[in-house]
């Protein structure tokens, strides 16, 4: 019986576990076997405080790990397959089927980020792993001085445009609007990279190739019915993100995208489940907001346990039911 679970290991998941291990609550984390943090997969973070010199999404999760792990943070790599309500001794409680295993907890801090969109486009699904791709840092050393075509125009798009310059021959970043979303810094440096070319107002109506991408097909979104072609070596995509929720569906309140609704607490709809990260509402989704909203989901967490089990402190107080 845990104090806490946490399902997902990204830096929202990992700064809860911080937090909940250090004030003693016994928790646990279970992190995904087969789709790992998609901060993993990004080569640089620069606006993350205290690292000038900026580091990867892989290394700062490894040294989240470590310092969680230091203050007693259980992890076990398990995706979780269903979720029901329980009581323990009389107190309410959760019960997580996780694989083969049961796990049981008194509150459920959800941090399962997001997952890259797809465009749903003809080629895309069949072509993906064979020059349609959804990671950067992954995949861009298989296309030395090839030709690839990055889709999207917002900060991820723009950065991992910039990533794949240093292995692409020309990268081509298409994007529906007429301009980028991406924050000034990036688009200056796209702008004045010389391997950068850009295709504004424009959608990719279908990706090419018979057994490996061959370009795509693209139409322009103020001219009905135009078309032209360009051929590409590789086609990655950053359309967007999908939260990771549906395994709460029913359980508790999510807006139309399916992402987490909660409160400036962490607090979803359902005492005794909190959200934390990419999965849930907010303005921005980034690093520093998702350890933000874990430490405060982890912080309300502790509240709520110890209102559960009577012994809160004075002043001290969330609602349980």
């Amino acid at each position: 019986m845990y104090d806490v679970i946490i399902i997902g290991a990204g830096p929202a998941g990992l700064t809860a576990g911080l937090y909940a291990s250090r004030a003693n609550l016994k928790t646990l984390l279970l992190g995904s076997s087969f789709n790992p943090s998609l901060i993993t997969t990004t080569d640089i973070i620069e606006n993350y405080p205290g690292f000038p010199d900026g580091i990867s999404g892989f290394e700062l999760v490894a040294k989240l790990t470590e310092q969680a792990q230091r203050f007693g943070l259980e992890i076990i790599s398990h995706d979780v397959n269903t979720i029901e309500k329980t009581s323990a001794e009389g107190i309410n409680a959760w019960k997580i089927r996780a694989e083969q295993n049961n796990f049981q907890a008194y509150t459920l801090i959800f941090a399962t980020g997001a997952e890259y969109a797809k465009l749903d486009v003809p080629g895309e699904q069949e072509l993906t792993g064979k020059g349609v791709s959804y990671c950067a840092t992954c995949d861009g050393p298989f296309y030395r001085e090839k030709d690839v075509i990055v889709v999207g125009g917002g900060d991820t798009a723009v950065q991992e445009a910039l990533f794949l310059t240093k292995f692409a021959r020309k990268v081509t970043l298409v994007h529906r609007r007429d301009r980028l979303r991406a924050t000034g810094v990036l688009r200056e440096r796209a702008v004045k990279n010389e391997k950068i070319e850009f295709i504004l107002s424009a959608e990719v109506e279908k990706i090419l190739g018979d057994t490996v991408v061959s370009g795509v097909r693209l139409k322009d979104v103020n001219t009905p019915n135009s078309a032209k072609e360009l051929r590409a070596d590789g086609v990655f995509i950053f359309a967007g993100y999908i939260p990771n929720t549906s395994l709460l569906k029913g359980i508790i309140e999510m807006d139309e995208k399916g992402y987490i609704i909660t409160d400036n607490q962490m607090r979803t709809s359902t005492a005794g489940i909190f959200a934390c990260g990419d999965c849930r509402q907010k303005l921005l989704r980034q690093v520093v907001t998702a350890c933000g909203d874990g430490a405060t989901a982890a912080f309300a967490a502790e509240i709520y346990v110890d209102e559960l089990k009577g012994t809160s402190y004075e002043g001290r107080t969330i609602d349980t039911k």
